[in-house]
């Protein structure tokens, strides 16, 4: 509880990058590009992939919801920050920190479950081909999907819950473009090291564990590559998994960089830029990824805006 000279903080300053007035209209129009680029890509892949039937298959499923992962940390936090960016800080209720908090990490926690999801595909594709479709069936990756979005919720539910509970007196100043973990907790008036310990248990279940389930994952379909006797049979392989690999890749090493380095003062700046790097670049280089390497979604997308041209042709004609 607060003592009798200290305020109830009701809502947060989060002061972004300061010193930027000299190059704002910069910063805030390329953050405003990247941002709708995001947008655009992740939303369109999440319509191809409903919309058609080629695409109702459990990889493209996965993929579907790893762009729906991405556009929901992309709208949570980017609209918020061009604001912070252009008026040089922005005011956030406690109840509206906490649902920016909630949404951004539990699709995060969603991202890296899906991510073994789509690993798990990928070794049956691979390595157990002829058990795959009776395996992975629509279904069952309907189900893995829903249960990597149920984790990624339930836990950070009880993370907020908690968060919510905690006392804010002597200062509502975050450093910081949006309401992460360790600013929000920096903040408390009282002991958090639970708090601590139990993020720290939540990201060796949800972050660590489906690193490592990828890890041995690859391990196995690189070993059936290699034991693979055409060269063209490697390739047709290798090319399957190829845009999960880079994605995994650009993820981790991006998550990685974020919050495993250290947490002193003089990094606070390095730590938002490799922040915004992660929760800005990740939802636009995703789709272009994906989009970029599958045949598949191309042809696809080449068709859907095909069929938009003739049927614009048809009505400009009647």
């Amino acid at each position: 509880m607060c003592g009798e000279n200290q305020t109830i903080v009701t809502e947060f300053i989060l002061l972004g990058f300061q010193n930027t007035y000299k190059s704002k209209i910069v910063v805030f129009g390329l953050i405003l590009l990247v941002h709708i680029c995001a947008v655009v890509g992740n939303l369109l892949i999440v319509l191809l992939v409903s919309s058609s039937y080629i695409l109702h298959r459990p990889m493209y499923l996965f993929l579907s919801n790893l762009a729906l992962a991405d556009l929901i940390v992309s709208t949570s936090i980017v609209p918020n920050m061009l604001c912070i960016v252009w008026l040089d800080g922005h005011t956030m209720t406690i109840n509206g920190c906490l649902s920016q908090y909630f949404f951004v990490f539990a699709s995060t926690y969603a991202q890296c479950c899906l991510l073994m999801m789509m690993s798990f595909d990928r070794y049956l594709a691979i390595c157990l081909p002829l058990r795959y479709s009776s395996i992975m069936s629509l279904s069952f990756s309907l189900r893995l999907s829903l249960w990597s979005w149920i984790v990624g919720i339930m836990l950070i539910k009880v993370e907020v819950i908690l968060i919510y509970q905690l006392p804010f007196c002597t200062s509502n100043l975050i450093d910081h473009f949006f309401c992460d973990f360790a600013p929000l907790l920096a903040l408390s008036s009282v002991e958090v090291s639970t708090l601590h310990w139990l993020d720290y248990s939540f990201n060796i279940f949800v972050i660590f564990l489906p690193f490592l389930c990828i890890t041995l994952s690859y391990s196995c379909i690189f070993f059936a590559i290699f034991n693979i006797s055409s060269l063209n049979g490697k390739k047709k392989a290798f090319s399957t998994c190829s845009s999960h690999l880079i994605v995994v890749c650009t993820y981790y090493g991006s998550l990685i960089a974020v919050y495993m380095s250290p947490p002193d003062a003089s990094s606070m700046y390095e730590n938002k830029f490799r922040s915004l790097v992660f929760l800005l670049l990740t939802p636009f280089t995703n789709p272009i990824i994906y989009s970029l390497r599958n045949r598949e979604i191309k042809n696809t997308l080449l068709q859907f805006f095909y069929k938009e041209m003739k049927q614009e042709q048809s009505q400009y004609k009647s």
